[in-house]
């Protein structure tokens, strides 16, 4: 199935709603429950906080994500870290907000799954052949949805993917028949398109400001919905909007006109509510129930797949950007941009059966849901005003744009303080700890490059020509290969030249200096080759957009082929015994690998920083695997890294 990114098309219409919108398309499930759970039911109550979820789809996630925010792809991709790769080079601090809101999304996607997928099977409460399902018995089979569904992940989902439109193309008109349904006999609700119903409850409810944290609960897929961009391109997302906001606020109202109608016949019982009562499952006949169930699982589930496949992105990207630790990723499918990140499935699926254990129902992981999102929102604010000065737009809608949405998003988060006792600290830890990966990985690289040192290559070309022709020193190998981070092609690391020529004498044929830079073009794949010396040293530039994994044994051997079938360098075999065979030359690949020497005198804040990295870079992917060599012919030589020497060594010697 072909899709159109440049502009709308059915297929393109039909993935969004499969792909996009799956997070924020299952919110009915536990908005209206999150709002009116242990609240008096009144009009004033349903249609203020019928009023507020409409106008936050409307300002937040269609005026701020699907109408400005989608304007800030980067190539067709979105998200959060390619927001940040299109502006990381205005500021430099603009790395924090991107790193706090990455962390958030990831945190976020620990409950995403559990909060949706337990609201779904908790509907079995309330049919009558399961009435007394205890709520154990509910987290089991939760467990067991999350479990298969994390299993599968090394899959791929180029298959099962398929079916994920038409699946929500039929959650989403369930939605809007079942809303319009209850509509009847209760228009008052459609009052709640006047925004004036939402100020006034916020102002006059008691407690009416906290609600808030319920409300925000519609949109908190908003952010998913950006990171999504590449699959199915902006114009898609836009247009399908408009049929899945239809379809959400024709349910919200559903729900509201049937609270109303239950409230004024005084039909909510306290045992209805002491059973997990949920307005979503109350607008459906006794008829359907099963078929809704059915629906809302199969849709949760595919929520559910979105995030997952978006925190491999997510991770993929950060990676690329240095900002987290390498990790070890598979490519299931040949499907664009699917990728399998083990240790983050492995990270994601811990998380989520521990916050099924601990919360158990649904109505309880409501309250720790939507506290550390708000935080990539506002870091989403603060990135994209970045994103319009760059543009040119003039600094007075720059400034309008972050007052309006800085003010709405913090409004959204001291509302959402109010969950930090209930389960919020859940997310908010989470979130944290994965922040402190970030900063530190991202840190203490800073830290190091102040004490790398760099040398003219020129100045040590004669030597490493001497050395290559003194037949004295046994050949280490036909075809040396060092990785070099020197930006600049006439510089070189002073570890690489100690390593060729001090450490132990490197004699070779033809060395080759590869450097790798990643540009803030996702797919970008580059390279450019300068012959320092031709057929003696070589230096291979490779330019990776931050989507394209650094394979650099499958890209090496791509330019040797390109530079043999130019005639550019001649990598046979120079063994005298091998050099009539027309035998290829062996290569060999050098990785230096840094350690923290302990002759470092660092400031306590350096020192923790330093430690944290070296622990990640031992529980995380080698060089030489994070960079896909091929280990058989790679030789890693571990080296001290003195960031700060000791200055002051008092040592006395004794003279007898």
């Amino acid at each position: 199935m072909s899709v159109s990114l440049k502009k709308a098309s059915p297929a393109g219409l039909l993935i969004a709603l499969g792909i996009i919108f799956g997070d924020i398309g299952t919110s009915p499930l536990y908005v209206l429950n999150a709002i009116t759970n242990g609240k008096m039911i009144t009009e004033e109550l349903i249609i203020g906080a019928l009023s507020c979820i409409i106008w936050t789809l409307t300002l937040q996630t269609t005026i701020k994500y699907v109408i400005l925010t989608l304007r800030a792809d980067n190539k067709g991709e979105g998200g959060i870290f390619s927001l940040f790769a299109l502006v990381r080079r205005r500021k430099k601090w603009l790395v924090l907000p991107a790193m706090a809101g990455g962390a958030a999304l990831l945190a976020d996607g620990m409950i995403t799954p559990p909060i949706s997928v337990t609201s779904a099977i908790e509907g079995l409460k309330q049919v009558p052949a399961f009435s007394h399902i205890s709520q154990m018995t509910v987290v089991y089979i939760v467990i067991g949805i999350l479990t298969l569904l994390f299993f599968m992940q090394q899959f791929g989902t180029a298959f099962i993917g398929r079916f994920f439109g038409p699946i929500m193309l039929v959650w989403f008109s369930m939605l809007a028949i079942l809303g319009v349904s209850q509509l009847p006999g209760q228009w008052a609700v459609l009052k709640a398109f006047n925004p004036w119903y939402a100020v006034q409850l916020l102002t006059t409810y008691h407690q009416g400001f906290y609600i808030l944290g319920g409300v925000f609960l519609c949109t908190t897929g908003a952010e998913a919905l950006y990171s999504d961009l590449g699959h199915c391109g902006k114009w898609n997302i836009r247009y399908s909007w408009i049929l899945v906001k239809t379809c959400l606020i024709l349910n919200y109202l559903g729900q509201g006109a049937w609270l109303l109608h239950m409230h004024a016949g005084d039909m909510i019982s306290p045992a209805m509510i002491e059973k997990g009562f949920n307005p979503f499952y109350g607008i459906m006949p006794g008829w359907f129930m099963y078929f809704g169930i059915s629906i809302a699982t199969a849709a949760t589930i595919i929520a559910s797949q979105a995030l997952i496949s978006g925190s491999f992105t997510l991770v993929s990207e950060a990676m690329r950007l240095n900002l987290w630790p390498k990790l070890k990723i598979v490519y299931p499918t040949e499907t664009k941009g699917q990728l399998y990140v083990p240790a983050v499935n492995t990270l994601l699926f811990a998380g989520c059966i521990g916050i099924v254990l601990y919360f158990k129902k649904a109505s309880n992981m409501e309250a720790a849901y939507g506290l550390a999102i708000t935080a990539t929102m506002i870091a989403t604010s603060v990135l994209f005003a970045n994103f319009l000065v760059l543009h040119r737009v003039k600094s007075v809608l720059v400034y309008c744009y972050l007052m309006v949405y800085l003010s709405i998003e913090f409004v959204f988060f001291y509302a959402n303080l109010d969950k930090f006792q209930h389960g919020g600290y859940v997310t908010l830890i989470v979130g944290g700890l994965l922040f402190l990966v970030m900063f530190a990985w991202y840190r203490a690289r800073k830290i190091k490059n102040r004490y790398v040192e760099f040398v003219r290559l020129e100045h040590y070309i004669p030597r490493i020509q001497e050395l290559s022709n003194d037949k004295s020193v046994a050949k280490y190998a036909t075809h040396l290969v060092y990785l070099t981070s020197a930006d600049n092609p006439k510089e070189i690391e002073h570890k690489v030249m100690f390593s060729i020529l001090n450490r132990r004498p490197k004699r070779a044929d033809i060395y080759w200096l590869i450097h790798v830079d990643t540009v803030d073009e996702p797919y970008t794949m580059e390279y450019k080759v300068t012959h320092i010396i031709p057929n003696d040293i070589i230096r291979v530039d490779f330019k990776l957009g931050f989507r394209v994994q650094p394979r650099i044994n499958l890209l090496f051997r791509k330019v040797i082929e390109d530079l043999v079938s130019n005639r550019e360098v001649n990598v046979k075999s120079r063994y005298e015994s091998l050099d009539h065979g027309n035998v290829t030359g062996d290569f060999s690949f050098v990785v230096m690998e840094k350690y923290l020497s302990q002759d470092n005198e660092l400031p306590f804040f350096e020192k923790i920083v330093m430690k944290i990295y070296f622990w990640l870079k031992e529980v995380s992917l080698s060089e030489e695997k994070g960079f896909g060599l091929d280990t058989s012919n790679v030789v890693v030589e571990k080296f001290p890294l003195v960031v700060s020497q000791v200055t002051q060594l008092r040592l006395k010697r004794i003279i007898e």
